[in-house]
Order: C-alpha cells, then sequence, then structure tokens
C-alpha cells in the first residue's frame, strides 16, 4: 500500500489505473510504428529518432548509446526550463527510451511482412502513415502524465514556459531537431543522412495532426485532453 501511493504521488497524485497504464503504452508503441514507417518509407527516419541517427552516421555511435546521449540532452534543457517545477520522475525519460528502443525494434521487424516502397507514391504513402501512427500515440501517451519521452517531456515544458499549445510547440521543436539533424550530417557527412523528404513532412505535420485529432476526440466525446500536464 505505501509503495502504492509512492507512486500516485509521484505520478502526479492521480490513480494509477490500468486505463492509464495501457495508454501510455499502447501510445508509446504507435509512435515506433510510425517510426517503422518511417524508416520503410526510404524518405528519411521520423523527427523523433533524426539526431540519434545522424550522430550514429557521424561518430558511429551505436544507435542505442546515441538516444540515450540525445535524451539526456533534452531532459537538461527541460530540467533548466522548468527550474523548480522540474520534478524527480522526469529523470526516468532517459530510461524510457531503452523501452522505446524494444518497441522500435519490434515494430521494425514487423515491417519486414510489408512490401518495399518500389514507388514515390507507396513510399509518399508509407510517410503519412509514419505522421498518423506517431501522431495518434502522442494523443494517447501524454495526457496519462507518466514519464514522456524526453523530445515531449521538452516540448511540454517548452509549452508551458511559453503559454503556447502543445500542438504548436511540437511543430517547432520538431523542425529544430530536424534542421539540427540536417546540419549535423551535411556539415560532417556533405550529406542529408538520416533527413529525407518524410522526415521534413513528419516535422511539419505530426503535431498539426494531434491537433485535429484532439478537435475530432472532443467533438465526439466532449472531452478535452491536456496535453500539457506534466
Amino acid at each position: 500500500m505505501c509503495v502504492y501511493k509512492y507512486f500516485n504521488m509521484q505520478f502526479s497524485g492521480e490513480e494509477l489505473t490500468f486505463r492509464r497504464v495501457f495508454n501510455y503504452i499502447f501510445g508509446l508503441y504507435l509512435i515506433t510504428l510510425g517510426v517503422a514507417f518511417s524508416i520503410k518509407s526510404g524518405l528519411g527516419s521520423a523527427p523523433v529518432s533524426s539526431i540519434p541517427y545522424a550522430i550514429n552516421l557521424i561518430w558511429m555511435i551505436e544507435i542505442g548509446l546515441a538516444t540515450f546521449i540525445f535524451h539526456a540532452i533534452l531532459v537538461f534543457i527541460e530540467f533548466i526550463l522548468l527550474k523548480r517545477d522540474f520534478k524527480r520522475k522526469h529523470f526516468l525519460q532517459v530510461f524510457v527510451g531503452v523501452l522505446f528502443g524494444i518497441f522500435t525494434s519490434f515494430s521494425v521487424a514487423l515491417m519486414n511482412f510489408i512490401p518495399p516502397a518500389d514507388t514515390f507514391v507507396l513510399a509518399l504513402f508509407m510517410s503519412f502513415l509514419s505522421i498518423l501512427f506517431i501522431a495518434l500515440g502522442l494523443f494517447f501517451y501524454v495526457p496519462t502524465n507518466l514519464i514522456p519521452l524526453s523530445v515531449e517531456g521538452v516540448t511540454q515544458a517548452i509549452a508551458i514556459v511559453t503559454n503556447n499549445p502543445f500542438s504548436k510547440t511540437k511543430v517547432y521543436v520538431d523542425v529544430t531537431i530536424v534542421s539540427t539533424a540536417l546540419l549535423l550530417s551535411y556539415g560532417f557527412l556533405g550529406q542529408l543522412g538520416s533527413v529525407g523528404l518524410g522526415t521534413i513532412l513528419g516535422a511539419l505535420l505530426i503535431g498539426t495532426t494531434v491537433k485535429y485529432i484532439h478537435k475530432l476526440h472532443y467533438r465526439i466525446t466532449g472531452d478535452a485532453v491536456d496535453l500539457k500536464k506534466m
């Protein structure tokens, strides 16, 4: 009972229900399906993985370690932005990347059963599927207010500090991440590297897609979802 109360206190005082945990895990998995579709399309990685992939290509650092370093840097930025509002549970965002990595490996393996995108139209279709799955995943797992991926954690922090909607801030953050990955890839490799048309589309459209999913959900259920709750 004491352990249960401790976890409730750490996770914003809300009851740690099965539905809350399920939405969290399900949402994370939907995002990894989106990442897998982006890789399968051949039009560039999803924004969330563009910098780690660029680090992997440039310095030959194993992708898991590159992801860990990237997430750690984002958590540090979040710590600076939130100051006293930064909670101890937010440090765990770095380690959520491990679960995210396992889900990603499984999702990428599933893509082996799908024929490769041998036409531009099919590749573009897979890119849009990637955007949809990532946006749906964000809509499911972010409002659970458990432990976000550090990309969403820093997005929430910026949204709170600037008093902007999560969906709008998500576009800014994704564009910044992709631009950084592009500069790293071009500066060190002389090529686009991890960035492609699908990466750019993801950066521009994922946040907007989350907004429209939220609007559709509100129209159907009448319930507003708080995407900035930390």
